[in-house]
């Protein structure tokens, strides 16, 4: 498994892009869902967008997890997707889309402590600042006048961040197997993040909804760029990419789904939320490298 943190520039260049397909593909979930699937189902959504893809990567590559595996890739699954997906609709459906969306931006500061305690590096006072900067900027973007507070939403909003965190950086600690590649990685914590919702969606939402052919088209792109290309790559990134750098990488989702308001709901950006998307962007950018590598790009000039 080869890592690109320490690879020439344009490679590390070509897989920070394709890894960052994943959170922009996921910040088209809130437009998907509000104007193509049926509402009051929300975990189906995320039902659908795990299991289906899972057992596609399980049929492809004939692989399974073989001794210890089994444990890491249930618990990986389980952070990623299975835990996650249902403190993210929580903190949805309690919370404004921007506060909650602020809440998950503070997964890249939640990763950087992480990664001080469970991978044992070095504090990076780099990598925190960027974090905080890069959680400022998506609160500039998503936050409006109507934001509201409730004290579970908040905690559910929280939960969800530190769940991926920890599931970001055990994926980074562990690795993956010899020999098992990236589809067949996303392909295990899919299936065990989905069988986990199985029975959490029809406790909570009973039976799935009706649909027509805009929510079958929804959920085809949840399920197949959303779910199956988006989790391959991420978790390939993971793997092969410092874990500050990916995370980092989840600030796109928001302002994809701030974007996509913009264009297609006709949402007002204005001078502060231009702002924010700078301050973002500069975050995003400037953890994908280190004072370290810039110092040494300056010397070798």
């Amino acid at each position: 498994m080869k890592n690109l943190g320490t690879s020439p520039l344009p490679a590390r260049l070509t897989g920070t892009a394709m890894t960052a397909f994943a959170p922009m593909v996921w910040g088209t979930t809130y437009v998907v869902t509000t104007e193509l699937l049926p509402p009051g189902h929300p975990l189906f959504a995320g039902l659908v967008r795990a299991l289906p893809a899972g057992l596609v990567a399980l049929a492809v590559t004939r692989t399974l997890p073989r001794g210890a595996w089994w444990l890491k890739a249930a618990a990986l699954g389980l952070l990623n997707i299975g835990v996650f997906l249902p403190l993210l609709f929580v903190a949805a459906e309690r919370l404004p889309g921007g506060v909650a969306a602020t809440l998950a931006a503070a997964q890249p500061l939640v990763v950087a402590l992480l990664a001080v305690a469970v991978l044992r590096q070095t504090p990076s006072a780099w990598s925190l600042a960027w974090g905080v900067a890069g959680a400022v900027g998506v609160g500039l973007v998503v936050l409006g006048p109507d934001a509201g507070f409730d004290v579970v939403g908040i905690l559910a909003g929280l939960g969800g961040a530190a769940a991926m965190a920890l599931g970001v950086t055990l994926t980074k600690r562990w690795g993956r197997p010899d020999g098992v590649g990236p589809t067949a990685f996303a392909g295990w914590q899919l299936a065990a993040g989905g069988l986990f919702l199985v029975p959490v969606t029809f406790l909570f939402e009973g039976a799935p909804p009706a649909t027509d052919a805009g929510a079958v088209l929804g959920y085809l792109w949840l399920g197949l760029p959303g779910g199956l290309i988006a989790y391959i790559l991420w978790f390939r990134g993971i793997t092969t990419l410092p874990v500050t750098s990916v995370a980092v990488l989840t600030l796109l989702s928001p302002m994809v789904a701030a974007l996509l308001g913009a264009v297609l709901l006709d949402q007002v950006l204005g001078p502060l939320q231009l702002l924010g998307f700078a301050l973002a962007l500069a975050a995003i950018l400037a953890s994908q490298v280190t004072p370290k590598s810039i110092k040494e790009r300056i010397i070798t000039r």
